[in-house]
Parts: C-alpha cells; structure tokens; sequence
C-alpha cells in the first residue's frame, strides 16, 4: 500500500487517555512494523433482540446496534539481516526478542498510570483505526544455534474503542427525547414499546392519542406508530 508512490510502514501509535489526545511519551512511540502485513482482516457484528414471540413460528430480530469492529493481521520479526529494522536498530544480538518486547511493552502491557493497556491508533495509508489490542499468538519459526529466535509471526487482533464521552455522544441517537418510528410486531404491546423507548410504561395512552387509535390493546403488525419526544408525550 502506498501513498503518493511513496512505501509506507504501518505504524502503531499508543496513547493514554481514551480521548486519543495524550501520546505515550517512549523512543519506541510510535512502533513501525518491520514488515507490512500481506493482508488483514476486518470483522464488524451488528447486535440484534431476541423479540420472538410466543406461538409465533420464527424470530423476527430487532436492530439493536452496529456492535465492535475488529482488525486482524499477521506481523513479521526477521532478524536474519535480510531485512533492516525500524527505527535505526543496528544490533541483531538478541535476535527478534528486542522487537517484540518493544511492541508489547506499547500494546500489551499495563499501563500504571492508567491501570489498563495503552489505546492504540494503527494506521497504514487509508487505514486509520482506534483500537486496543485483544490477543497476540506468536509462532518462532527460525533459530541461531545457540536457540535465539530469528524469525516470528505474531497474530494479533485489535479491537475498536470508543471513549465514553463519545458513546455518550452516538446515544442520543436513541434519546427518549426524540421522535420514534417503531413499525408494530406480532406480540408487542403499547405499554412495552413504551418502556422500551421512554423507560416507563405510563405513556402508552398519550401515545395512543397522538396516533389516533381507537383500540391500544389491539396493535397490528405492521403498523407503524410515532413516538414523540419525551416532553410531548408527557
């Protein structure tokens, strides 16, 4: 991958905060990968309800939200001397072991400061991720005679992560302080889609007077009904 004809490394930059404002203050920060990986993979799960209801002959799910997004590569070591090391390292001596220590030291290991592994932004052309890392597996593949490994592959996996003040943020989405459009399934009930939206069930006969109906306690599947703001339905 490259950006104006020019080969980029992937590089892994850590901070301590989850706000992503405070970069972790090492010679190692950020960590340049030795080698691009070949291929990664991105995995995204969208989170749904349970809302089968009862004598109903299958399930019919409910969008509940787009849930974690997830990155996966292969990173290689290679002390062999075939390929130079980031970073100005000159010294093979300890073979891929000072490369290694120097990614964990980043990615996987507890911070004091903020009782927690650092957070991470990979980044690598286009690709731009905030994430923490959530497994490594490493496979030494190649040895000095003396046992030092040479060569490594490790399988790491990073996982999205949004601070809570941005979660916050991205939850007035589904504020009870907006309007709702809620398309009626078989077994719901206008005092339940009540607490589901506004937190209590009391609402029901106001809402049931903005959609005009003449019979709550009969919803049709399929219909579609409006939930005001919490303060218009009050």
């Amino acid at each position: 991958m490259t950006t104006s004809g020019a080969a980029t490394k992937m590089t892994i930059t850590a901070y301590s905060d989850p706000s992503f404002t405070t970069k972790v203050s090492t010679v190692t920060n950020p960590f340049t990968v030795w080698i691009n990986p070949a291929s990664y993979s991105y995995k995204q799960t969208i989170s749904y309800n349970d809302r089968q209801a009862q004598g109903s002959s299958g399930p019919s799910p409910e969008f509940n939200r787009v849930a974690d997004e997830e990155i996966s590569f292969d990173l290689m070591f290679d002390a062999t001397g075939v390929i130079p090391p980031p970073g100005g390292q000159t010294s093979y001596s300890h073979g891929v072991a000072d490369g290694i220590s120097q990614f964990m030291a980043l990615a996987a290991t507890m911070n004091g400061g903020i009782h927690s592994p650092n957070y991470l932004i990979l980044a690598w052309a286009q690709l731009q991720f905030q994430c923490v890392l959530t497994s490594m597996n490493i496979n030494y593949t190649l040895f000095m005679p003396d046992g030092t490994p040479l060569r490594a592959k490790m399988a790491a996996v990073f996982q999205s992560y949004t601070s809570e003040r941005q979660l916050a943020k991205e939850a007035k989405k589904a504020s009870p302080d907006m309007t709702h459009l809620v398309t009626v399934t078989a077994g719901d009930t206008l005092p339940l889609l009540c607490y589901q939206i506004y937190g209590a069930s009391g609402y029901y006969l106001k809402v049931a007077r903005h959609n005009r109906l003449l019979d709550f306690r009969a919803l049709v599947p399929g219909t579609q009904l409006v939930f005001p703001p919490l303060a218009g339905a009050r």
